[in-house]
């Protein structure tokens, strides 16, 4: 265990917990929401540091990052837990597990071995993901800054929780965070048990405070998938920087929603043509590999430069930064 950064004591031995927007008042020997932060006698504790559930090398598309170190690859770690009890989760078994059980599993390492092995694997970055990436935010935090000595970047994917005093903490060692928007308000609050609000503020304050941020938003058919919640998710990014790359997924049946259907490409495509026509210079369709809507094309002049099959690059003509073409400016974080 690790005393937790973010809260503070409160009467009768109670805290209150400021690392997400929940901000938990948790009461002596229980947990909060996320089920890995627990009060002992007015000290809350992270449970999950240096519990790793699942230790793993990436390539950064996967995360998915497009316009972050193309082709290079990311050590991903991850405890159990999460702020979020989203019905479509598709590492339900690991992020909800804290709420069904009462010990924490995990293989015990230090910050230090989890960037020995990201240089040693020869890891470009190392990704926080697989589950909420802020609910072992102590542990990541020491992670990041050993990594920043080492030359080696971060990468948060995140669900946008994160309160404004930890954004501002970890974002001098943060250099990209994908997050989920998942769609409006009523979507939050049915199928994440959560508000819309402060994922907008994050997004913003990321942006702000200079971490490359890409968007996510897993289309799940007659729930997010109308013209208005894709035109709300469209505006609010050109709201913050028509750059930001948009990745509109495939959802498939899991968790709490296996009696939804797969989401049909044409809707991807969709949405992808609206992003594009509204301004939007990045969209992508995720989890439909050889579709074509994977590729990334010059904003400017339309040229095609970087030609992907899934995680895989099989061409790539920036340079520099720049369309090998036209020589317009081609956003992301390249080298």
């Amino acid at each position: 265990m690790k005393e937790a950064m973010f809260y503070e004591k409160l009467e009768k031995q109670k805290v209150r917990c400021f690392l997400c927007a929940h901000h938990c008042i948790i009461s002596d020997n229980r947990r909060g929401i996320c089920g890995v932060r627990e009060n002992r006698q007015g000290t809350l504790y992270s449970l999950v540091y240096g519990k790793l559930i699942s230790m793993n090398i990436d390539p950064i598309e996967k995360k998915p990052l497009f316009h972050f170190f193309p082709a290079s690859t990311s050590m991903s770690i991850a405890t159990v837990g999460c702020n979020f009890k989203c019905r479509h989760c598709q590492n339900y078994d690991i992020s909800q597990y804290p709420k069904k059980h009462a010990d924490i599993p995990g293989e015990n390492i230090s910050p230090e071995d989890v960037v020995r092995a990201a240089e040693k694997a020869g890891c470009k970055s190392i990704s926080y993901t697989y589950t909420e990436p802020t609910i072992f935010f102590e542990f990541a935090y020491d992670c990041a800054r050993i990594a920043r000595e080492r030359g080696i970047k971060n990468v948060f994917v995140s669900n946008g929780y994160t309160s404004p005093e930890a954004a501002k903490a970890i974002a001098p060692f943060l250099d990209g965070n994908n997050i989920d928007l998942k769609g409006g308000d009523e979507f939050y609050k049915s199928i994440c048990g959560v508000r819309l609000q402060p994922v907008l503020d994050t997004i913003k304050l990321m942006k702000e405070l200079g971490v490359w941020v890409e968007v996510t938003t897993l289309i799940i058919p007659s729930h997010n998938d109308s013209e208005e919640s894709l035109n709300s998710i469209i505006e609010f990014i050109k709201s913050v920087d028509a750059a930001v790359p948009w990745h509109v997924s495939q959802f498939y049946p899991t968790f709490e929603l296996l009696n939804q259907p797969r989401t049909p490409v044409q809707t991807l495509r969709r949405a992808r043509d609206m992003g594009l026509k509204k301004g939007l210079k990045y969209v992508y369709e995720g989890n439909v590999p050889g579709e074509g809507g994977e590729n990334t094309y010059c904003p400017g002049c339309g040229e095609l430069l970087i030609e992907r099959f899934g995680y895989q690059i099989l061409k790539n003509k920036i340079m520099d930064g720049k369309c090998f073409k036209c020589s317009g400016i081609i956003h992301g974080v390249w080298v």
